[in-house]
């Protein structure tokens, strides 16, 4: 844990005017180590307490250059510690305001539940991809963590609507609740979907019941990490290329290949044109699917396919041409 210089110095400072005290009654009077220290601290904590025991010349002489130089350099150190602690908490009060306020400004966001091992997963690659996070977390133990990571987070239970307020789910497009607990799972996706009903629940379930009940309180698509998981050994080993192949979007192996999802916004140049056509300009992409709300998805589409606005375009390529043509698509 960091400590701030401007409460580690004046710490330091009054542990060594104490030690040297205490170290001074030792050698001058022959007292015990706790005799030493005991009327070491009464001095230089100024609290008025008597003599442990009755000081001889050379105690007394030195008593008093503990009393001048050790209590105002003591009282220093002391207002020092006090000016650092309340400004660390007056500037930990004004980041969670600024944060808050931040978060209050956010659209289109993401906000992860939970910030343990599958959560922070999750986050990772959508802040790769660079888009707007919202992390609530329930350990108080990991905001500094979280501070220290540069994220946007909220400190308390998912199943709060006080706290999903704060995390602006009113605005955010997705939410992903990350938490090991199903129960606390299907609880967080009737809370988010009560108070949100159009955004996107991504769940986490453990188990088949837990899984079966998340997909009823609401959520749009349950993850099963250790179904997931035995099913990509399975197919490394039976499909090892089609793995490879999915993996572009995900491990980024090869940096100027990647497979990409792009929405056709109105407005867009791409709206109204020909897939053979589009291919055609742009010559390192190509585009494998057209996922529409009506019609759902359709896999490899003809030359003679019309783009249509709203549209959600499945493309494979150079990622800068990939680039390129997501611009083309927005307005």
């Amino acid at each position: 844990m960091r400590v701030d210089r401007r409460i580690a110095v004046p710490l330091v400072g009054l542990l060594v005017i104490t030690l040297f005290g205490a170290l001074g009654y030792m050698v001058l009077e022959d007292w015990s180590w706790i005799d030493s220290l005991y009327m070491s601290v009464i001095t230089v904590s100024t609290v008025g307490f008597g003599e442990v025991r009755d000081l001889s010349g050379p105690g007394r002489l030195f008593t008093i250059v503990l009393i001048v130089g050790g209590v105002g350099a003591a009282l220093y150190l002391l207002s020092m510690l006090a000016e650092g602690v309340l400004a660390g908490q007056f500037r930990r009060i004004f980041q969670r305001s600024a944060m808050q306020r931040a978060i209050e400004k956010l659209s289109g966001h993401v906000i992860v539940c939970g910030y343990g091992r599958f959560g922070r997963v999750v986050v990772d690659e959508i802040r790769s991809a660079g888009k707007d996070v919202v992390v609530i977390e329930q350990n108080a133990a990991l905001e500094s963590e979280l501070d220290q990571a540069g994220l946007s987070f909220v400190i308390g239970s998912a199943a709060s609507d006080d706290v999903l307020a704060a995390a602006h789910i009113a605005t955010a497009a997705d939410i992903v609740v990350a938490t090991s607990s199903e129960s606390d799972g299907v609880f967080i996706t009737l809370a988010a979907r009560e108070l949100s009903p159009k955004i996107r629940v991504h769940a986490r379930g453990e188990s088949e019941p837990g899984v079966r009940r998340l997909q009823r309180a609401g959520a749009d698509q349950v993850t099963s990490p250790f179904q997931m998981g035995g099913n990509r050994v399975a197919a490394a080993i039976l499909r090892p290329s089609v793995v490879d192949f999915l993996e572009l979007s995900t491990q980024r192996r090869d940096e100027s290949i990647d497979l990409e999802e792009i929405r056709v916004d109105e407005g867009s140049s791409l709206v109204g044109r020909l897939v053979g056509e589009v291919e055609a300009e742009v010559k390192d992409v190509r585009i494998v699917a057209i996922k529409n709300e009506e019609r759902g998805i359709g896999l490899v589409p003809s030359e003679e396919a019309v783009i249509e606005a709203g549209e959600h375009l499945i493309l494979v390529g150079q990622r800068d041409t990939l680039a390129r043509l997501a611009r083309a698509a927005s307005k």
